[in-house]
């Protein structure tokens, strides 16, 4: 009797989980696999993301709108247009972080959300971007970072201009200059851009293995050399305020680092009458930028041709959609991230503009018009002004 209870229990379980995996077979039948994120996954809209081949949805993320005009006047439209013009029916969509990575990273996961297999970034912060990126490639979603470069290795491409370079112009413009504004002293103030964007600190270090030697052989003594947050021209106007204050307005010179704070350390420099007096360097070659070098605020600033950038940037979404090898885009030129990977980059040349060439640059290229630089200038003008 022992022996055939035993054998009876044993014949029960037996079954028992015989049925449970035969259950658990059935069910598993009707749930599909788990997707590879490196081959590409369904993004939601019934596109799927195998690395950006074939797409056609487009998400554009640009930084702010606050320190420079030009991310909504120029970046935006040439992107739309020339994205679209590489790829037929293809949709853009766009979002400005207006100056909030947070904000910049929820607006990215919506486009991953809505289908966009392709993102082109404009970082609002390069490190903090680099999680966009990660989430990106886990959805097989290329990342062409914008303008500003992202601090990821799984970063696809970049494209901009070689932005040291940049700096550079800035830094060489002052050494090739500076002795016509230093009758009364060699003081020098560097006010810079944000520290959370790469190009900044590019420009910064441009900027000074220019102007080393003059420091170095004390030619020209450098009173102030901060990064401004967020390239925020107010604070920009503060830094200016400060600088003259702590120099009983003893400043012969003001490196900065674009347009927008120019405008600000003018204004600043106006309030104490030294407008026209003191060198002041700036970038992007805005209007209000084009306007202070016409009137002699403003010595100088660099015109990076926006047009180029945006038709570099809608050459590789094209390369990627199509499939095609882009080293030929590249030219086999790379920077490097924090971490020493190489990216494939495409970089543009920026051109020094001031009084002398602006009519054969920017308003050549149509980059700005001469009814706009002009507007509320006397006749005649830097030689421009009809």
């Amino acid at each position: 009797m022992k022996l055939f209870s035993r054998n009876r229990s044993f014949t029960a379980i037996f079954g028992i989980v015989l049925i449970s995996m035969l259950l658990a077979a059935c069910g598993n039948s009707s749930t599909p696999p788990a997707s590879n994120p490196t081959s590409g996954t369904n993004t939601g809209s019934g596109q799927t993301a195998a690395g950006g081949k074939g797409c056609t949805k487009v998400g554009v993320l640009l930084p702010e709108t606050a320190s420079s005009e030009r991310w909504d006047s120029k970046d935006k439209p040439l992107l739309t247009q020339k994205i679209q013009a590489a790829i037929p029916g293809a949709t853009v969509d766009y979002a400005n972080a207006g100056g909030d990575s947070t904000v910049q990273q929820n607006q990215a996961d919506a486009d991953l959300t809505k289908g966009d297999c392709i993102l082109v970034l404009a970082a609002h912060d390069s490190d903090a971007a680099a999680t966009i990126v990660t989430k990106a490639k886990q959805q097989g979603v290329p990342v062409i970072a914008y303008d500003r470069l992202i601090q990821s290795p799984d970063l696809n491409y970049y494209v901009s201009f070689d932005n040291e370079k940049v700096g550079q112009l800035q830094g060489q413009y002052i050494v090739d200059h500076y002795k016509d504004y230093i009758k009364n002293g060699k003081n020098i103030s560097m006010i810079n851009g944000s520290q959370t964007d790469n190009n900044a600190i590019l420009f910064r270090n441009g900027a000074i293995k220019a102007l080393q030697p003059l420091f170095d052989n004390g030619t020209l003594k450098k009173v102030y050399d901060q990064y401004t947050p967020d390239w925020d021209n107010d604070k920009a106007r503060v830094e200016m305020d400060g600088v003259l204050t702590a120099n009983q307005n003893n400043i012969q010179i003001a490196y900065v680092a674009n347009d927008g704070m120019a405008n600000s350390a003018i204004a600043s420099l106006k309030a104490q009458k030294l407008n026209g007096k003191v060198l002041v360097t700036g970038q992007d070659a805005t209007v209000a930028g084009i306007q202070n070098i016409l009137t002699g605020d403003q010595a100088m600033t660099v015109y990076k041709a926006i047009d180029k950038e945006a038709q570099g940037a809608a050459d590789l979404v094209k390369a990627i959609h199509d499939g095609t090898d882009p080293k030929a885009l590249t030219n086999g030129a790379t920077v490097k991230t924090k971490d020493g990977t190489a990216i494939p980059s495409v970089l543009e040349t920026p051109v020094a503009v001031d009084k002398t060439n602006i009519k054969d640059t920017v308003i050549k290229d149509g980059f700005v018009k001469v009814a706009d630089v002009c507007k509320g200038l006397p006749a005649g003008a830097g030689g421009v002004c009809p």
